[in-house]
């Protein structure tokens, strides 16, 4: 598989609700070696090697790629699939990630840690990306040895991260919590019971698009199962909650919902120019219509690939050339107009929504 294969749209996580993906991150480092943020080159071009012959010899089939063999575009690309970390991602020589060919499963190599082991499937399904993530575990201590303490657990870069190494975390859509101004006490309620809320990108980002990720911030003196457990049964209320407010929003503040879908359908069948930001919040009201059954003549997963699509890497991939901001906003109002004309609406009921 090529570079190409690997961020390619074909194989972009789709799913249905308001859970997108989960995720399992496992920090390992191996003992004797220091950590990547204290390494010297040749010691980080060690590790690469050894995980190079530790991979070797997988039944699975992963892709290598070392940091510093990707252009900063291609680098991009691999960040708005979510398959490295915007850290790995300006990494360089003697760092890397092995990809296998379904995308479901990645490890970056000397990014804060010397491996971080990354499982992510659709929707809610922490469970299966934990048995996937700890399968790989077992078979890479098969072949390396990891740094351990017997009283702390596994020895990782950031102290937050010591014990069993893992954060957890779901992806998100929210629109009908924050449509009725309930987003901010359960971030508030979140916070105090040991998970964190980020935005679509992780840490430091906001969260465009109504897109939240709910994670772990504890990882000593939890097991894994306790840590999984915890975090899905949040998640699992919080998803009632969110789909109650959606239920709430069509009911009790219908003309708030046609306002804001008719809004996104003006704005993203008419704009000359637009940012991500605004594509991505103009695109989560068309979700939510979709999901309402307000909006009829879009395909969900047509909707859910743009989130991904119009980033500023995937647009100058597309465009085969480096693009400065403005025409990347030109570009993205160009696909987006060309998307919802190809989706046209019937002019009978545009919102599916009867008057009165």
């Amino acid at each position: 598989m090529t570079i190409d294969g690997l961020i390619s749209e074909e194989n972009m996580l789709l799913a249905e609700g308001p859970a997108i993906s989960s995720r399992i991150r496992l920090a390992r480092n191996i003992e004797q070696y220091s950590f990547p943020n204290w390494a010297t080159k040749e010691t980080k071009k060690e590790v690469w090697d050894l995980c190079i012959d530790a991979f070797t010899e997988m039944k699975e089939t992963f892709v290598g790629v070392e940091m510093g063999t990707l252009s900063e575009l291609d680098r991009d690309l691999l960040f708005e699939q979510h398959l490295i970390s915007q850290e790995l991602a300006g990494k360089d020589t003697g760092s890397g990630v092995f990809i296998a060919h379904n995308k479901t499963l990645t490890i970056m190599v000397n990014e804060e840690d010397h491996i971080r082991i990354q499982a992510l499937h659709p929707g809610l399904d922490l469970k299966a990306a934990w048995k996937q993530a700890d399968k790989l575990d077992d078979e890479l201590e098969k072949r390396v040895t990891y740094a351990f303490s017997s009283k702390l657990g596994y020895l990782t870069s950031c102290p937050s991260n010591v014990g069993t190494g893992m954060r957890a975390s779901v992806m998100l859509h929210l629109p009908g919590l924050v449509l009725m101004e309930e987003m901010e006490p359960v971030m508030n309620g979140i916070s105090k019971i040991g998970l964190a809320v980020r935005g679509m990108w992780g840490e430091g980002t906001e969260a465009a698009g109504n897109m939240f990720q709910i994670s772990n911030q504890i990882t000593l003196g939890r097991s894994e199962k306790e840590i999984v457990e915890h975090l899905e049964q949040i998640v699992s209320e919080l998803i009632e909650h969110e789909k109650n407010a959606r239920e709430r929003l069509l009911q009790d503040r219908t003309i708030i919902i046609k306002d804001q879908v008719a809004r996104a359908l003006g704005i993203l069948s008419c704009a000359r120019l637009i940012t991500s930001s605004e594509a991505l919040n103009f695109l989560s009201m068309l979700r939510l219509g979709y999901s309402l059954g307000v909006v009829k003549d879009f395909a969900r997963n047509d909707l859910d690939k743009l989130f991904v699509a119009i980033q500023p890497a995937h647009l100058q991939k597309k465009r085969n050339k480096t693009m400065t901001s403005l025409d990347r906003d030109i570009f993205r109002a160009d696909i987006l107009r060309n998307f919802m004309d190809k989706n046209r609406l019937s002019e009978k009921n545009k919102l599916g929504i009867k008057n009165g």
